[in-house]
């Protein structure tokens, strides 16, 4: 059987709903040019509030921080056809999107509703970044909350992010979900060359950029989490590279928390 191309993956009206600015590059950037019509967000702006950050960054403020990196974005959407209209930016602090998670639900149900969405690609949930697991919860409640009011739900697939391997960071690659076939889909010539382009205009995080390949993408249906549980044994990602303003016990009860006060379960 022939490996199913990106139309086939994402059939239909598609929005990537990716956690940082060039989150979507990372995860289906070699196929974004082959998806007429798909839209963007960006649930932060890729700015933390942390001040040492920033200043090692090179900017004096946050708010110069996420302007840069917001231009970074459209340049690099915009050579795979994507306008700065089709560009959602939540501009929710880099680190915080964990903060307002029912909110982020109810937006993100907002969008979907709006633009009746057919597939939805996101991040999974791996405690890789608390930003990539809170986009991962919020995606999944927004469509709870459209499905519970009778409304359409979009298919939900997923782009990989990075996780803990051992100590080490796992880039491009899924943890394991039972009955969740992956798809890998090898990039030509061209895709690699215009998957690299875009990296390129992200220059404010050149250094993290290189831990990608540009070889493969890798997709699959979203599965069921247990958002009350960690993502798999041993420490987090996000807690050895003390990406988190939380820790992982903490983020659990906020994604509990915020099931409860959406009427939802947070297994799902």
């Amino acid at each position: 059987m022939a490996t199913p191309g990106a139309t086939e993956l994402f059939p239909g009206t598609c929005l990537i709903v990716a956690a940082h600015p060039d989150d979507e590059v990372i995860g289906i950037g070699g196929q974004l040019a082959r998806l007429p019509g798909a839209s963007v967000v960006h649930v932060t702006d890729g700015a933390p509030r942390v001040e040492e950050v920033v200043r090692r960054a090179g900017f004096a403020t946050p708010a110069a921080y996420a302007e840069v990196r917001r231009a970074e974005a459209q340049a690099a959407l915009a050579l795979a056809n994507i306008g700065p209209e089709r560009l959602h930016a939540f501009e929710i602090a880099d680190g915080e999107a964990t903060d307002g998670l029912i909110d982020l639900a109810w937006r993100l149900a907002a969008l979907i509703d709006a633009g009746d969405i057919d597939t939805v690609v996101t991040h999974p949930y791996e405690g890789g970044h608390v930003d990539h697991d809170a986009t991962a919860f919020a995606v999944r409640a927004a469509c709870a909350l459209l499905r519970r009011d009778g409304v359409r739900v979009p298919a939900i697939m997923e782009m990989t992010s990075y996780h803990n391997a051992g100590g080490s960071l796992a880039a491009g690659v899924f943890l394991p979900a039972t009955d969740c076939p992956e798809t890998a889909l090898a990039l030509t010539p061209g895709e690699r060359a215009l998957k690299a382009r875009m990296l390129s205009c992200h220059a404010t995080q050149r250094q993290t950029l290189t831990l990608f390949s540009l070889d493969v993408e890798r997709f699959r249906p979203a599965p069921a989490y247990d958002f009350t549980r960690p993502p798999h044994e041993g420490p987090l990602l996000y807690e050895l590279l003390q990406h988190a303003r939380m820790s992982a016990p903490e983020w659990r009860a906020r994604a509990a928390a915020a099931s409860t006060a959406l009427r939802l379960d947070a297994k799902g």
